[in-house]
């Protein structure tokens, strides 16, 4: 993989996010897409919803299914619903700025300067396609004489790099307050580790397409013999992805806690790879530890975490072992994987021919994309993913007024009350842990809309013409920025998504809910809307994050962002019975080939606690909101009804049937129709506002519904 900093907390670790992550194939907008959805003042319009549906055997389809049926999933895109819309408007009014200063006669080293040249560089395809691989070439160079294992150390440390190696800084789950460098597996390029690994059909296609395109880089790199060196490329992925940890496990925070001294990690490389030349390549070459992700836990973590024997055949031989691998393997294989890593990486900067031939397996293949996006929008996404807060700040300046961050504000305080509520009505909970939660709850730090003060991108150097220079400036702008922070305290400002993305997320290691602007529009906030409606979509949604501080991973970290357990023996016991019955009802959604391919229960289980306890968290902040006054009827529907609709929207969505199939393998989020449907199922007051009978294919009984928070 190519080496970006990744901002303090944004490992798979520390953030929980609203919304699924998707593929970088189709992450903006075509020519040809669809006209923006629109909203009524109340929030959604009821003649959307389909009569002919029973809510209580759909309910999903019931709120969405006539809109389904009526809007396919736009040929370059692998998804499309409220979220997607979200995003073409943001990537609209994004638009409006980026192109003005392309346009601009900016003075050089401004931030003008800066976005108008990598926009006008990603775009001038003619003139991509004229240099063809002249841009690269000296890099390539760099690969040919790689003559010993020192020099490969050096190009892996070497700013927008092929590295084998995943790294960061970021807080440390035992030290929040201090920023740590954090190293785990990188190297294998297939979505999961099981996609080498497991020997079924679909796994055996893929390997064979993904061959084949890496035989197609090879090729375009000169390689003589370029089907023969891309089988050695695959085998060593191979190798690496059988050494890495299975993907459910390593949700656990505390089997990737390990700290590691920097002199024994050098002693587990040996004499064959220097370690230590790497890290000095990457500036931390000082740093006396390091936490390792894939540590292969010893006798005592095995018994703290009860590790099962089924569970210890899961963890691959870990980060140890991939030490020893890199030593051993040939220096003309990693030469020949880091010409296939780089094509593949800067391809979107590369000729035509190049960029396709990457569009077409990772877009189409694996996401199910049918067309590729208009260069102008992949070039937009190209300048944020460089220098997307000093385009932030003129989005929040001009999309994001200040009456809708002080609305905001009130209700975060008001499902931040509920929640704290609930906690004191617990009975399954002890006196004790309550008061540890409440504790926690009291320390959670709220982030909306957009951060108090922006990065500025100073010293990043950008070019109208030269795009790849542009994308490995921007790279080794932020290890620069982030390897700076080694050893100092966190920066409690800092923001780990953009203000005009639209997503949400909760940082454990921070204890803190975040908001970007972008995300609070309608349908999922609007000033004047129906409050019902505004509970039941943005409500959910901040009950959602504010819930990940108490789901099966962030339950492990206490207020101050350290891993410590705060919660009685018992009491977790009780917790854990409770989140099994929950991973059982979503093992049992199986939306793909005849029933045989569903979701992973334990993967999804802290998104699914999320969501369960977000709705409640919601529904009850709408009641204290009436102020024991009923919630008026509109269009023949009561508050409750409006309020389970809302959430319903904001779940409106479809993916491809390849995105789907990815998605189920992993990512910790269900798919739509499982967060509306099985979620809704375990909550009594859905119950009674749509009637829902024994019978009705929702129906759970009540000693058959989940009620954690």
């Amino acid at each position: 993989m190519i080496r970006k900093a990744l901002a303090a907390g944004a490992s798979a670790l520390a953030i929980s996010l609203a919304a699924p992550l998707q593929l970088h194939a189709e992450a903006a907008a075509n020519s040809g897409d669809p006209a923006p959805m629109t909203w009524p003042k109340m929030g959604f319009d009821p003649a959307d919803l389909d009569p002919s549906i029973n809510p209580g055997n759909d309910f999903w389809a019931y709120v969405n299914g006539k809109w389904s049926a009526a809007n396919p999933i736009p040929p370059q895109y692998a998804t499309y619903g409220v979220s997607r819309d979200l995003s073409l408007k943001a990537e609209r009014q994004v638009a409006e700025i980026v192109h003005a200063m392309a346009a601009a006669e900016a003075p050089e080293g401004s931030i003008e300067q800066r976005v108008g040249d990598s926009y006008k560089a990603f775009v001038d395809t003619d003139a991509i396609n004229a240099n063809g691989l002249k841009p690269l070439q000296p890099y390539l160079d760099q690969i040919a004489a790689i003559a010993s294992e020192t020099d490969l150390a050096e190009f892996f440390a070497a700013p927008g790099m092929p590295d084998p190696f995943a790294i960061a800084v970021q807080p440390g789950m035992d030290t929040p307050d201090t920023n740590i460098l954090n190293i785990w597996i990188g190297g294998y390029s297939l979505p999961d580790r099981d996609n080498y690994l497991v020997d079924n059909e679909k796994n055996r296609e893929m390997q064979a397409k993904y061959k084949e395109y890496l035989t197609f880089l090879l090729g375009k790199a000169g390689y003589a013999e370029p089907e023969a060196a891309a089988g050695k490329v695959f085998d060593l992925e191979h190798q690496i992805a059988a050494l890495a940890f299975d993907r459910t496990l390593s949700r656990d925070p505390e089997l990737l806690n390990n700290t590691v001294g920097r002199k024994d990690l050098i002693a587990m490389a040996g004499s064959k790879f220097p370690l230590q030349t790497y890290l000095d390549g990457l500036t931390v070459g000082g740093t006396e530890t390091l936490v390792v992700d894939e540590m292969p836990p010893g006798k005592a973590k095995i018994e703290k975490l009860g590790l099962t024997d089924e569970d210890l055949g899961k963890l691959g031989a870990g980060f140890p072992a991939m030490l020893k691998l890199v030593g051993d393997v040939p220096l003309d294989t990693w030469k020949a994987w880091s010409t296939a890593q780089l094509l593949q990486s800067y391809a979107p900067d590369l000729p035509s021919d190049i960029d396709k031939r990457n569009f077409d397996f990772w877009g189409t293949y694996i996401a199910g994309v049918k067309e590729q996006r208009t260069r102008e929008k992949r070039a937009l996404s190209s300048v944020q993913s460089q220098m997307g807060e000093a385009v932030g700040k003129l989005y929040v300046e001009r999309n994001f007024p200040p009456e809708s961050k002080l609305a905001m504000q009130q209700l975060v305080a008001n499902l931040l009350s509920t929640m704290d509520g609930r906690i004191s009505g617990l009975a399954w909970m002890s006196d004790e842990t309550k008061a540890a939660a409440h504790k926690k709850l009291a320390a959670v730090r709220v982030k909306i809309g957009y951060p108090d003060k922006f990065k500025t991108y100073d010293g990043m150097v950008m070019s109208p013409d030269a795009p790849i220079a542009n994308a490995i400036s921007a790279s080794a702008w932020e290890w620069k920025d982030s390897a700076g922070k080694l050893g100092k305290p966190v920066d409690k400002s800092e923001w780990y998504m953009t203000p005009q993305t639209v997503n949400a997320y909760y940082s454990p290691s921070g204890n803190e809910i975040v908001f970007p602007a972008a995300y609070l529009q309608p349908p999922n906030f609007a000033l004047h809307a129906d409050p019902a409606v505004n509970y039941g979509a943005i409500g959910m949604t901040i009950g959602h994050e504010i819930s990940h501080g108490f789901d099966n991973r962030g339950s492990k970290f206490d207020g101050s962002g350290a891993l410590r357990n705060w919660w009685t023996a018992d009491d977790k016991a009780k917790f854990d019975a409770k989140t099994a019955e929950l991973v059982e009802q979503f093992d049992a959604f199986c939306p793909l080939d005849d029933g045989k391919l569903c979701v992973n229960g334990e993967l999804t289980l802290g998104e699914n606690i999320a969501d369960l306890a977000g709705l409640t968290i919601a529904y009850y902040a709408y009641q204290a909101s009436l102020g024991g006054k009923e919630a008026p009827v509109i269009d023949g529907l009561t508050g409750d009804q409006r309020f389970f609709i809302a959430f319903a929207i904001a779940n409106r969505g479809k993916w491809t049937e390849e995105l789907t199939r990815y998605i189920l393998q992993t990512d910790p989020h269900s798919p739509d129709v499982a967060r509306t449907n099985v979620i809704l199922s375990n909550f009594d007051p859905w119950y009674a506002a749509f009637d829902v009978k024994p019978g009705d294919e929702l129906y759970r009984a009540p000693d058959q519904r989940v009620r954690i928070w």
